[in-house]
Protein backbone atom coordinates (compact mmCIF):
# COMPACT_ATOMS: atom_id res chain seq x y z
CA UNK A 1 0.00 0.00 0.00
CA UNK A 2 1.23 3.49 -0.72
CA UNK A 3 2.24 5.64 1.98
CA UNK A 4 -0.65 8.68 2.62
CA UNK A 5 -0.13 12.20 1.47
CA UNK A 6 -1.34 13.47 4.76
CA UNK A 7 -1.53 12.17 8.38
CA UNK A 8 -3.02 14.29 11.36
CA UNK A 9 -2.92 12.42 14.08
CA UNK A 10 -4.75 13.53 17.57
CA UNK A 11 -4.14 16.86 16.49
CA UNK A 12 -5.81 19.65 19.37
CA UNK A 13 -5.90 23.65 18.71
CA UNK A 14 -7.19 25.90 21.47
CA UNK A 15 -7.94 29.47 21.22
CA UNK A 16 -9.36 31.95 23.87
CA UNK A 17 -13.44 29.90 25.12
CA UNK A 18 -12.72 27.18 22.64
CA UNK A 19 -11.15 24.01 21.40
CA UNK A 20 -11.14 24.51 17.97
CA UNK A 21 -9.80 20.60 17.53
CA UNK A 22 -9.93 17.73 19.74
CA UNK A 23 -7.47 15.38 19.28
CA UNK A 24 -8.57 15.43 15.70
CA UNK A 25 -7.24 12.43 13.54
CA UNK A 26 -7.33 13.05 9.62
CA UNK A 27 -5.41 10.67 6.70
CA UNK A 28 -5.65 11.15 3.07
CA UNK A 29 -4.47 9.28 0.50
CA UNK A 30 -2.24 10.17 -2.14
CA UNK A 31 -4.38 11.32 -5.32
CA UNK A 32 -7.83 11.23 -3.89
CA UNK A 33 -10.22 13.93 -3.45
CA UNK A 34 -10.96 13.84 0.25
CA UNK A 35 -13.80 16.30 1.73
CA UNK A 36 -14.03 17.39 4.97
CA UNK A 37 -17.25 18.34 5.80
CA UNK A 38 -19.07 19.81 9.35
CA UNK A 39 -21.23 22.30 10.77
CA UNK A 40 -19.93 26.07 11.20
CA UNK A 41 -17.57 25.98 13.01
CA UNK A 42 -16.58 22.44 13.55
CA UNK A 43 -12.97 23.08 13.25
CA UNK A 44 -12.63 22.20 9.98
CA UNK A 45 -10.95 25.45 8.63
CA UNK A 46 -8.74 25.05 11.57
CA UNK A 47 -7.64 21.78 11.13
CA UNK A 48 -6.42 22.95 7.64
CA UNK A 49 -4.91 26.46 8.47
CA UNK A 50 -2.53 24.23 10.54
CA UNK A 51 -2.20 21.73 7.71
CA UNK A 52 -1.03 25.05 5.43
CA UNK A 53 1.05 26.57 8.64
CA UNK A 54 -1.24 29.44 9.55
CA UNK A 55 -1.56 28.16 12.57
CA UNK A 56 0.56 25.74 14.85
CA UNK A 57 -1.30 23.06 16.68
CA UNK A 58 -1.26 22.76 20.47
CA UNK A 59 -0.87 18.85 20.02
CA UNK A 60 -0.87 16.01 17.70
CA UNK A 61 1.60 14.91 15.18
CA UNK A 62 1.78 15.95 11.50
CA UNK A 63 3.29 13.47 8.54
CA UNK A 64 3.28 14.46 5.02
CA UNK A 65 4.28 11.43 2.96
CA UNK A 66 4.92 9.06 5.99
CA UNK A 67 7.57 12.07 7.32
CA UNK A 68 7.03 13.34 10.32
CA UNK A 69 7.17 16.93 9.70
CA UNK A 70 6.75 20.08 11.97
CA UNK A 71 4.60 23.17 9.85
CA UNK A 72 5.54 26.66 11.48
CA UNK A 73 4.47 28.74 8.49
CA UNK A 74 2.82 29.05 4.58
CA UNK A 75 6.78 28.90 3.59
CA UNK A 76 7.40 25.33 5.20
CA UNK A 77 4.01 24.18 3.87
CA UNK A 78 4.72 25.49 0.14
CA UNK A 79 8.30 23.85 0.24
CA UNK A 80 6.33 20.46 1.51
CA UNK A 81 4.57 21.03 -2.08
CA UNK A 82 0.87 22.07 0.13
CA UNK A 83 -0.92 24.88 -1.17
CA UNK A 84 -4.12 26.33 -0.24
CA UNK A 85 -7.24 28.14 -1.80
CA UNK A 86 -8.57 30.33 0.94
CA UNK A 87 -12.09 30.87 1.14
CA UNK A 88 -11.78 34.80 1.18
CA UNK A 89 -9.41 35.24 -1.45
CA UNK A 90 -5.46 36.88 -1.25
CA UNK A 91 -5.65 38.54 -4.66
CA UNK A 92 -4.44 42.35 -5.23
CA UNK A 93 -7.23 43.76 -7.28
CA UNK A 94 -5.38 46.44 -9.30
CA UNK A 95 -2.52 43.33 -10.38
CA UNK A 96 -2.89 41.36 -13.25
CA UNK A 97 -3.34 37.54 -13.19
CA UNK A 98 0.48 36.92 -13.74
CA UNK A 99 1.82 39.30 -11.08
CA UNK A 100 -0.66 37.84 -8.24
CA UNK A 101 0.38 34.74 -9.96
CA UNK A 102 4.23 34.97 -9.35
CA UNK A 103 4.01 37.25 -6.24
CA UNK A 104 6.74 36.48 -3.91
CA UNK A 105 8.33 34.25 -6.62
CA UNK A 106 8.95 36.97 -9.15
CA UNK A 107 11.38 35.65 -11.93
CA UNK A 108 14.48 37.74 -12.87
CA UNK A 109 16.33 37.86 -16.61
CA UNK A 110 20.22 37.48 -16.14
CA UNK A 111 20.64 40.98 -15.57
CA UNK A 112 18.18 40.76 -12.11
CA UNK A 113 15.46 42.33 -14.01
CA UNK A 114 11.64 41.45 -13.42
CA UNK A 115 10.88 38.93 -16.52
CA UNK A 116 6.82 38.82 -16.57
CA UNK A 117 6.96 38.01 -20.01
CA UNK A 118 8.49 34.36 -19.27
CA UNK A 119 5.74 34.00 -16.14
CA UNK A 120 3.25 35.11 -18.52
CA UNK A 121 4.10 31.91 -20.59
CA UNK A 122 4.06 29.51 -17.94
CA UNK A 123 0.98 30.81 -16.72
CA UNK A 124 -0.37 30.45 -20.42
CA UNK A 125 0.72 26.86 -20.50
CA UNK A 126 0.18 26.28 -16.78
CA UNK A 127 -3.81 27.08 -17.50
CA UNK A 128 -4.10 25.32 -20.69
CA UNK A 129 -2.75 22.21 -19.10
CA UNK A 130 -5.11 21.80 -16.49
CA UNK A 131 -8.45 23.47 -18.39
CA UNK A 132 -8.02 26.87 -16.05
CA UNK A 133 -8.76 29.93 -19.09
CA UNK A 134 -7.15 32.75 -17.75
CA UNK A 135 -6.25 35.61 -19.72
CA UNK A 136 -2.56 36.21 -17.87
CA UNK A 137 -2.58 39.71 -18.24
CA UNK A 138 -6.10 40.80 -17.33
CA UNK A 139 -6.66 42.48 -14.21
CA UNK A 140 -8.35 40.67 -11.12
CA UNK A 141 -10.73 43.52 -10.66
CA UNK A 142 -12.14 42.76 -13.84
CA UNK A 143 -12.48 39.17 -13.66
CA UNK A 144 -15.27 37.46 -12.39
CA UNK A 145 -15.25 35.41 -9.15
CA UNK A 146 -15.03 32.12 -10.88
CA UNK A 147 -12.40 33.42 -12.81
CA UNK A 148 -10.25 34.98 -9.80
CA UNK A 149 -10.74 31.27 -8.18
CA UNK A 150 -8.74 30.02 -10.89
CA UNK A 151 -5.96 32.22 -10.37
CA UNK A 152 -5.57 31.34 -7.09
CA UNK A 153 -5.33 27.46 -8.60
CA UNK A 154 -2.97 28.58 -11.00
CA UNK A 155 -0.70 30.67 -8.17
CA UNK A 156 -0.29 27.32 -6.30
CA UNK A 157 0.36 24.57 -9.26
CA UNK A 158 3.06 27.89 -10.24
CA UNK A 159 4.58 26.60 -7.01
CA UNK A 160 4.25 22.92 -7.44
CA UNK A 161 2.04 22.14 -5.08
CA UNK A 162 0.29 18.63 -5.16
CA UNK A 163 -1.10 19.04 -2.05
CA UNK A 164 -4.26 21.25 -2.21
CA UNK A 165 -6.46 22.16 -0.18
CA UNK A 166 -9.73 24.05 -0.80
CA UNK A 167 -11.79 26.28 1.93
CA UNK A 168 -15.43 26.08 0.96
CA UNK A 169 -14.31 26.55 -2.61
CA UNK A 170 -18.35 26.98 -4.18
CA UNK A 171 -19.50 29.60 -1.94
CA UNK A 172 -19.41 32.63 -4.39
CA UNK A 173 -19.42 30.46 -7.46
CA UNK A 174 -22.81 30.13 -9.48
CA UNK A 175 -23.88 26.42 -10.35
CA UNK A 176 -22.59 25.99 -13.81
CA UNK A 177 -18.76 27.69 -12.18
CA UNK A 178 -19.56 25.22 -9.64
CA UNK A 179 -19.59 22.15 -12.11
CA UNK A 180 -16.56 23.62 -13.76
CA UNK A 181 -14.53 23.51 -11.08
CA UNK A 182 -15.40 20.18 -9.65
CA UNK A 183 -14.27 18.96 -13.06
CA UNK A 184 -11.27 20.93 -12.77
CA UNK A 185 -10.63 18.99 -9.34
CA UNK A 186 -11.38 15.23 -11.21
CA UNK A 187 -8.63 16.31 -13.98
CA UNK A 188 -5.93 17.47 -11.17
CA UNK A 189 -6.80 13.71 -9.53
CA UNK A 190 -6.02 12.17 -12.69
CA UNK A 191 -2.64 14.53 -13.21
CA UNK A 192 -2.03 12.93 -9.46
CA UNK A 193 -3.06 15.93 -7.07
CA UNK A 194 -4.16 15.00 -3.88
CA UNK A 195 -7.25 17.30 -3.09
CA UNK A 196 -9.05 18.22 0.04
CA UNK A 197 -12.16 20.44 -0.13
CA UNK A 198 -14.15 21.78 2.68
CA UNK A 199 -17.79 22.22 2.11
CA UNK A 200 -21.10 22.55 3.15
CA UNK A 201 -22.46 21.19 0.22
CA UNK A 202 -24.07 17.36 0.37
CA UNK A 203 -24.39 17.18 -3.65
CA UNK A 204 -20.62 18.20 -4.51
CA UNK A 205 -19.18 15.61 -2.17
CA UNK A 206 -21.75 13.22 -3.81
CA UNK A 207 -20.53 14.37 -7.20
CA UNK A 208 -16.08 14.52 -6.49
CA UNK A 209 -15.05 12.90 -3.51
CA UNK A 210 -13.51 9.85 -2.90
CA UNK A 211 -14.11 9.70 0.78
CA UNK A 212 -14.85 12.35 3.60
CA UNK A 213 -14.40 13.22 6.86
CA UNK A 214 -17.04 14.57 9.14
CA UNK A 215 -16.00 17.20 12.02
CA UNK A 216 -18.59 18.17 14.82
CA UNK A 217 -17.79 20.62 17.27
CA UNK A 218 -14.48 20.17 17.27
CA UNK A 219 -13.96 15.98 17.09
CA UNK A 220 -14.07 13.82 14.52
CA UNK A 221 -16.70 11.88 13.94
CA UNK A 222 -16.18 9.56 11.18
CA UNK A 223 -14.55 9.15 7.49
CA UNK A 224 -16.58 7.39 4.89
CA UNK A 225 -16.24 6.28 1.59
CA UNK A 226 -18.63 8.86 -0.38
CA UNK A 227 -20.65 5.99 -2.00
CA UNK A 228 -21.63 3.62 0.72
CA UNK A 229 -23.48 6.66 2.42
CA UNK A 230 -26.13 9.54 1.10
CA UNK A 231 -27.02 13.02 1.35
CA UNK A 232 -29.47 12.31 4.83
CA UNK A 233 -26.56 10.05 6.39
CA UNK A 234 -24.11 12.79 5.68
CA UNK A 235 -26.23 15.88 7.18
CA UNK A 236 -26.63 13.63 10.13
CA UNK A 237 -23.10 12.67 10.62
CA UNK A 238 -22.79 16.38 10.82
CA UNK A 239 -24.96 18.00 12.45
CA UNK A 240 -26.57 14.72 15.36
CA UNK A 241 -29.76 14.41 14.08
CA UNK A 242 -31.62 13.96 11.24
CA UNK A 243 -32.46 16.99 8.90
CA UNK A 244 -35.54 17.92 6.81
CA UNK A 245 -33.92 18.66 3.25
CA UNK A 246 -38.31 19.64 2.56
CA UNK A 247 -39.27 23.07 3.59
CA UNK A 248 -42.66 22.83 5.20
CA UNK A 249 -44.67 25.51 4.65
CA UNK A 250 -48.31 26.45 4.67
CA UNK A 251 -49.80 28.60 1.34
CA UNK A 252 -49.25 32.14 1.04
CA UNK A 253 -51.67 34.41 2.50
CA UNK A 254 -50.78 37.67 -0.10
CA UNK A 255 -51.62 41.11 1.69
CA UNK A 256 -51.02 44.77 0.44
CA UNK A 257 -48.66 45.58 -2.14
CA UNK A 258 -45.56 46.54 -0.20
CA UNK A 259 -42.78 46.71 -2.87
CA UNK A 260 -43.47 48.13 -6.28
CA UNK A 261 -40.89 48.46 -8.68
CA UNK A 262 -41.46 50.49 -11.75
CA UNK A 263 -39.49 50.77 -14.98
CA UNK A 264 -36.12 50.59 -12.85
CA UNK A 265 -32.45 51.19 -15.00
CA UNK A 266 -29.50 51.04 -12.88
CA UNK A 267 -26.39 51.29 -14.30
CA UNK A 268 -23.19 48.50 -13.79
CA UNK A 269 -20.14 48.75 -13.01
CA UNK A 270 -19.30 49.44 -16.64
CA UNK A 271 -21.66 51.82 -16.94
CA UNK A 272 -24.62 50.72 -18.87
CA UNK A 273 -27.39 49.30 -17.51
CA UNK A 274 -27.31 46.15 -15.16
CA UNK A 275 -30.92 46.73 -14.32
CA UNK A 276 -32.90 47.49 -17.89
CA UNK A 277 -36.28 48.72 -17.19
CA UNK A 278 -37.12 46.37 -14.59
CA UNK A 279 -41.01 46.15 -12.95
CA UNK A 280 -41.95 43.88 -10.07
CA UNK A 281 -44.33 43.60 -7.29
CA UNK A 282 -43.71 42.30 -3.45
CA UNK A 283 -47.13 41.86 -1.64
CA UNK A 284 -47.16 41.14 2.64
CA UNK A 285 -47.15 37.67 3.58
CA UNK A 286 -45.28 36.19 -0.06
CA UNK A 287 -41.79 35.62 -0.62
CA UNK A 288 -41.21 35.84 -4.32
CA UNK A 289 -37.69 34.90 -5.75
CA UNK A 290 -35.47 36.33 -8.53
CA UNK A 291 -33.94 33.44 -10.17
CA UNK A 292 -31.03 34.05 -12.77
CA UNK A 293 -27.48 33.37 -13.63
CA UNK A 294 -24.87 35.71 -12.19
CA UNK A 295 -24.58 39.10 -13.42
CA UNK A 296 -27.76 39.27 -14.68
CA UNK A 297 -28.85 42.56 -12.39
CA UNK A 298 -29.75 40.48 -9.26
CA UNK A 299 -26.96 42.58 -7.39
CA UNK A 300 -27.80 45.94 -8.63
CA UNK A 301 -31.47 45.65 -8.24
CA UNK A 302 -31.37 44.61 -5.03
CA UNK A 303 -28.56 47.30 -3.98
CA UNK A 304 -30.97 49.76 -6.05
CA UNK A 305 -33.98 48.73 -4.03
CA UNK A 306 -31.66 49.28 -0.30
CA UNK A 307 -30.45 52.42 -1.40
CA UNK A 308 -26.77 51.05 -2.18
CA UNK A 309 -26.78 52.39 -5.52
CA UNK A 310 -29.05 55.35 -7.24
CA UNK A 311 -31.06 54.85 -10.00
CA UNK A 312 -31.05 56.18 -13.45
CA UNK A 313 -34.77 56.35 -13.80
CA UNK A 314 -38.02 54.27 -12.29
CA UNK A 315 -38.99 54.29 -9.58
CA UNK A 316 -39.27 52.55 -5.93
CA UNK A 317 -42.43 52.02 -3.95
CA UNK A 318 -42.74 51.11 -0.48
CA UNK A 319 -46.07 50.57 1.03
CA UNK A 320 -47.15 53.32 -1.76
CA UNK A 321 -44.38 55.82 -0.20
CA UNK A 322 -41.95 56.39 -3.49
CA UNK A 323 -38.58 55.76 -1.57
CA UNK A 324 -36.25 56.03 -5.06
CA UNK A 325 -34.14 59.07 -3.71
CA UNK A 326 -34.57 58.72 -0.16
CA UNK A 327 -31.34 57.68 1.79
CA UNK A 328 -30.24 54.29 2.98
CA UNK A 329 -30.90 55.08 6.62
CA UNK A 330 -34.40 56.56 6.25
CA UNK A 331 -35.25 53.43 4.21
CA UNK A 332 -34.14 50.75 7.01
CA UNK A 333 -36.39 53.27 9.22
CA UNK A 334 -39.40 52.97 6.82
CA UNK A 335 -38.56 49.11 6.84
CA UNK A 336 -36.01 48.12 4.35
CA UNK A 337 -34.26 45.30 5.71
CA UNK A 338 -31.42 43.76 3.75
CA UNK A 339 -29.38 40.22 3.65
CA UNK A 340 -26.67 41.41 1.41
CA UNK A 341 -24.72 38.96 -0.51
CA UNK A 342 -21.31 39.74 -0.03
CA UNK A 343 -21.43 40.04 3.61
CA UNK A 344 -17.19 41.05 4.39
CA UNK A 345 -18.40 44.46 1.87
CA UNK A 346 -21.87 44.99 3.36
CA UNK A 347 -22.72 43.07 5.93
CA UNK A 348 -20.13 43.97 8.66
CA UNK A 349 -17.72 45.89 9.72
CA UNK A 350 -15.56 42.98 10.37
CA UNK A 351 -12.94 44.76 13.36
CA UNK A 352 -16.28 45.38 15.33
CA UNK A 353 -17.44 43.17 17.96
CA UNK A 354 -20.65 40.62 17.55
CA UNK A 355 -22.60 43.09 19.70
CA UNK A 356 -21.60 45.78 17.75
CA UNK A 357 -22.51 44.75 14.91
CA UNK A 358 -26.03 43.36 16.03
CA UNK A 359 -26.65 47.32 16.29
CA UNK A 360 -25.34 48.86 13.77
CA UNK A 361 -28.72 49.96 11.91
CA UNK A 362 -30.23 50.67 15.20
CA UNK A 363 -27.55 51.85 17.99
CA UNK A 364 -28.81 55.66 17.90
CA UNK A 365 -32.31 54.73 19.23
CA UNK A 366 -33.76 53.35 23.01
CA UNK A 367 -32.61 51.02 24.20
CA UNK A 368 -29.09 51.15 22.75
CA UNK A 369 -28.35 54.92 23.42
CA UNK A 370 -29.53 56.94 26.25
CA UNK A 371 -31.37 60.57 25.41
CA UNK A 372 -27.78 61.99 25.90
CA UNK A 373 -26.53 59.94 22.81
CA UNK A 374 -24.55 57.20 25.10
CA UNK A 375 -24.71 53.68 24.41
CA UNK A 376 -25.70 51.47 26.95
CA UNK A 377 -23.54 48.32 26.64
CA UNK A 378 -25.13 46.21 29.48
CA UNK A 379 -28.54 46.90 27.11
CA UNK A 380 -26.45 46.10 23.98
CA UNK A 381 -24.64 42.95 25.53
CA UNK A 382 -27.39 41.66 26.73
CA UNK A 383 -29.03 42.08 23.19
CA UNK A 384 -26.42 40.01 21.40
CA UNK A 385 -26.41 37.32 24.28
CA UNK A 386 -30.00 36.73 23.39
CA UNK A 387 -29.33 36.77 19.21
CA UNK A 388 -26.47 34.08 19.96
CA UNK A 389 -28.67 32.25 21.64
CA UNK A 390 -31.37 31.99 19.26
CA UNK A 391 -29.59 32.06 16.11
CA UNK A 392 -26.73 29.72 17.62
CA UNK A 393 -23.82 31.89 16.07
CA UNK A 394 -20.85 29.79 17.81
CA UNK A 395 -17.85 32.30 18.89
CA UNK A 396 -14.84 31.87 21.12
CA UNK A 397 -15.19 34.89 22.94
CA UNK A 398 -19.09 35.04 22.99
CA UNK A 399 -20.21 39.08 22.35
CA UNK A 400 -17.28 40.25 22.39
CA UNK A 401 -15.50 38.03 19.63
CA UNK A 402 -14.52 40.45 16.52
CA UNK A 403 -16.72 39.41 13.52
CA UNK A 404 -12.88 38.71 11.79
CA UNK A 405 -12.38 35.97 14.46
CA UNK A 406 -15.86 33.82 13.14
CA UNK A 407 -16.07 31.39 10.50
CA UNK A 408 -18.30 32.62 7.67
CA UNK A 409 -21.39 30.63 8.00
CA UNK A 410 -21.41 32.21 11.35
CA UNK A 411 -20.47 36.06 10.06
CA UNK A 412 -24.14 34.92 7.67
CA UNK A 413 -25.81 34.32 10.77
CA UNK A 414 -24.87 37.31 12.50
CA UNK A 415 -26.01 39.54 9.21
CA UNK A 416 -28.92 37.62 9.39
CA UNK A 417 -30.01 37.51 13.10
CA UNK A 418 -29.68 41.29 12.87
CA UNK A 419 -31.70 41.70 9.81
CA UNK A 420 -34.50 39.69 11.15
CA UNK A 421 -34.61 41.11 14.89
CA UNK A 422 -35.76 44.30 13.44
CA UNK A 423 -38.69 42.97 11.96
CA UNK A 424 -38.85 45.04 8.67
CA UNK A 425 -41.69 45.76 6.52
CA UNK A 426 -39.72 44.33 3.50
CA UNK A 427 -36.59 42.32 4.09
CA UNK A 428 -34.40 41.48 1.03
CA UNK A 429 -32.32 38.19 1.63
CA UNK A 430 -29.28 37.77 -1.17
CA UNK A 431 -27.91 34.21 -0.98
CA UNK A 432 -28.65 34.16 2.63
CA UNK A 433 -27.48 30.57 3.14
CA UNK A 434 -24.49 30.97 1.40
CA UNK A 435 -21.52 29.29 3.48
CA UNK A 436 -23.95 27.80 5.81
CA UNK A 437 -24.39 24.09 6.83
CA UNK A 438 -27.27 21.77 6.14
CA UNK A 439 -28.32 22.48 9.93
CA UNK A 440 -28.35 25.98 9.67
CA UNK A 441 -29.57 26.37 5.76
CA UNK A 442 -32.92 24.30 8.13
CA UNK A 443 -33.01 26.97 10.41
CA UNK A 444 -32.71 30.07 8.28
CA UNK A 445 -35.24 28.50 5.83
CA UNK A 446 -38.03 28.19 8.63
CA UNK A 447 -37.00 31.88 9.82
CA UNK A 448 -37.95 33.51 6.45
CA UNK A 449 -40.96 31.26 6.19
CA UNK A 450 -42.08 32.35 9.27
CA UNK A 451 -41.30 36.15 8.42
CA UNK A 452 -43.79 35.65 5.59
CA UNK A 453 -46.24 34.18 7.84
CA UNK A 454 -45.93 37.36 9.71
CA UNK A 455 -47.03 39.15 6.99
CA UNK A 456 -43.31 40.89 5.78
CA UNK A 457 -42.80 41.05 2.05
CA UNK A 458 -39.73 38.88 1.62
CA UNK A 459 -37.33 39.38 -2.22
CA UNK A 460 -35.24 36.69 -2.29
CA UNK A 461 -32.48 36.42 -4.34
CA UNK A 462 -30.00 33.20 -5.06
CA UNK A 463 -28.27 30.85 -7.13
CA UNK A 464 -29.08 27.84 -5.63
CA UNK A 465 -32.30 26.81 -8.02
CA UNK A 466 -33.49 24.19 -5.18
CA UNK A 467 -33.77 26.86 -2.72
CA UNK A 468 -35.78 29.42 -4.88
CA UNK A 469 -37.92 26.52 -5.77
CA UNK A 470 -38.46 25.43 -2.26
CA UNK A 471 -39.21 28.61 -0.31
CA UNK A 472 -40.52 31.16 -3.13
CA UNK A 473 -44.65 31.61 -3.19
CA UNK A 474 -44.06 33.35 -6.78
CA UNK A 475 -40.66 33.27 -8.85
CA UNK A 476 -39.71 35.97 -10.96
CA UNK A 477 -37.08 34.73 -14.02
CA UNK A 478 -33.74 37.61 -14.15
CA UNK A 479 -32.33 37.81 -17.56
CA UNK A 480 -30.42 41.15 -19.17
CA UNK A 481 -31.58 42.58 -16.42
CA UNK A 482 -35.02 42.59 -17.14
CA UNK A 483 -37.75 40.49 -15.63
CA UNK A 484 -38.35 37.38 -18.74
CA UNK A 485 -41.60 36.00 -16.59
CA UNK A 486 -43.02 35.37 -13.26
CA UNK A 487 -44.64 32.49 -12.28
CA UNK A 488 -46.61 31.46 -9.62
CA UNK A 489 -44.23 28.43 -7.16
CA UNK A 490 -46.48 25.54 -8.29
CA UNK A 491 -46.25 26.10 -11.94
CA UNK A 492 -42.33 26.46 -11.82
CA UNK A 493 -39.75 23.41 -12.34
CA UNK A 494 -35.70 23.66 -12.81
CA UNK A 495 -36.48 23.39 -16.73
CA UNK A 496 -38.47 25.63 -17.26
CA UNK A 497 -36.68 28.80 -14.55
CA UNK A 498 -33.55 27.44 -16.65
CA UNK A 499 -35.38 27.89 -19.71
CA UNK A 500 -36.79 31.75 -18.56
CA UNK A 501 -33.26 32.30 -16.97
CA UNK A 502 -31.69 32.15 -20.55
CA UNK A 503 -34.06 34.96 -22.01
CA UNK A 504 -37.05 32.39 -22.99
CA UNK A 505 -40.24 34.11 -22.11
CA UNK A 506 -43.09 32.48 -19.85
Amino acid sequence: MSVPAIEMLDITKIFPGVVANNRVTFTVEQAEIHALLGENGAGKSTLMSILFGLYEPDGGIIKVRGRETRIRNPNDATALKIGMVHQHFKLVRNFTVTENIVLGLEPRNSLGNLDLRSAEKRVKALSEAYGLAVDPRSRIEDITVGMQQRVEILKILYRDADILIFDEPTAVLTPQEIDELLAIFRRLKAEGKTIVFITHKLKEIKAAADRCTVLRRGKGVATVKVTQVDERELAEMMVGRAVNFRIEKAPAKPGDLVLKIEDLVVLGSQGTPAVNGLSLEVRAGEVVGIAGVDGNGQSELTAAIAGLLPALSGRVFLKGRDISRESIRSRNREGVGMVPEDRHKHGLILDFRIDENLILKNYWESPYSSPFGFLRFPVILRHAEDLIREFDIRSGSGAATPAHAMSGGNQQKVVIAREIDLSPELLIVAQPTRGLDVGAIEYIHRRIIEERDKGRAVLLVSFELDEILGLCDRIAALSKGQVVGVLPAEEADERRIGAMMGGVHA
